[in-house]
């Protein structure tokens, strides 16, 4: 491993080049190639890292000795793409969801697995100062025995990309896109990893999924092992009053906590502690989180780290449940 590991950036729209920023501003990493269809995405990414080369395909820029690959593509994408630089030897962080269904998921991780190399997914809402202080109250065990979990995200607009309403190219709607949020942040506070009965209400503008359909709302009941019962609600154009509704709740028999969005905002959050009647203010804006995971995979990579099974786990158990949710399993 170099001083500084040299990275790929396979997808340089927004989010793409937020996180490329990020990671280039932490001096974990050089970016050393960026490949995007649009040539104005690549401007703009070539403007952040000038020395950069720009690549027409992954391929090309494996052949660079690449040590990671940042994937930010369409959805229909993350798991064959992740699988070719995992298998030439690269490690990977690649936007959300890593597969469209847990047995794509699978096979990304046994990959990782294989060519013991670091794998990371944007999961950025681990990484907020609200849920940060949350988890370290709810392993620190001052909730008690946790056994009750809320999880909402209403996002009043919507996908604008075509390519989310198609099933076979996204994997689902807003559960796939929002709530695999949620599901992440309800198992890996509680490390469940068995979900042991879920009963889910999909549907799209208020009417049962048609054939090729998407849902734009849904309301799962879900039992994990160890008698955890979470509640999971999730949106696309919900009339909600305001941009987005985000709330990951989690009550114990000695407290409870909830990070919660504020007036609306998709970046600014509140995280309060509960005992009884009484609160504590555990977390308040401004927090810049936005590109966290990013750095944190860049960072561990910098540092020589390679497969983590623990996470790779984590990944499938949290695939497992969008799946039990979408009746595939």
């Amino acid at each position: 491993m170099r001083e500084r590991p040299r990275v790929g950036f396979l997808g340089v729209g927004w989010i793409g080049r937020h996180r490329m920023a990020a990671m280039i501003a932490s001096g974990a990493v050089e970016a050393a190639a960026v490949s995007d269809p649009d040539a104005e995405m690549v401007r703009e990414a070539a403007a952040l890292a000038p020395r950069a080369a720009v690549c027409g395909s992954l391929e090309e820029m494996l052949a660079l000795g690449l040590d990671g690959v940042v994937i930010a593509t369409p959805s229909a994408m993350h798991a064959a793409q992740s699988m070719v630089a995992l298998e030439a030897g690269v490690a990977v962080f690649c936007q959300k969801p890593l597969g469209r269904d847990a047995a794509e998921v699978g096979a990304v991780v046994a990959a990782a697995r294989s060519a013991d190399r670091l794998l990371g997914v944007d999961l950025s809402y681990r990484f907020t100062d609200g849920m940060r202080a949350i988890a370290e109250r709810v392993r620190g065990g001052d909730l008690g025995r946790v056994f009750a979990i809320d999880l909402t995200f209403h996002n009043a607009y919507g996908p604008d990309k075509p390519w989310f309403y198609d099933p076979a190219l996204s994997g689902g709607g807003c559960v796939m896109d929002l709530g695999i949020h949620l599901a992440d942040l309800a198992l890996w506070l509680t490390g469940a990893a068995a979900v042991e009965h879920v009963d889910a209400v999909l549907s799209a503008q208020g009417r049962p999924l048609s054939p090729g359909a998407v849902e734009d709302h849904a309301v799962a009941q879900v039992r994990l092992a160890g008698g955890v019962t979470v509640r999971l609600a999730c949106s696309w154009r919900l009339h909600a009053g305001q941009d987005a509704v985000i709330e990951a709740a989690f009550y114990g028999d000695a407290g409870g906590a909830a990070l919660r969005n504020v007036d609306g905002s998709f970046h600014d959050f509140t995280a309060t502690l509960f005992r009884g009647t009484s609160r504590e203010v555990m977390a308040v804006p401004p927090d810049d989180w936005g590109g966290r995971a990013a750095v944190d995979w860049a960072q561990r990579l910098a540092a020589g780290e390679r497969f983590d099974a623990a996470a790779g786990e984590g990944l499938v158990a949290a695939a497992r449940l969008l799946d039990a949710i979408y009746a595939r399993s």
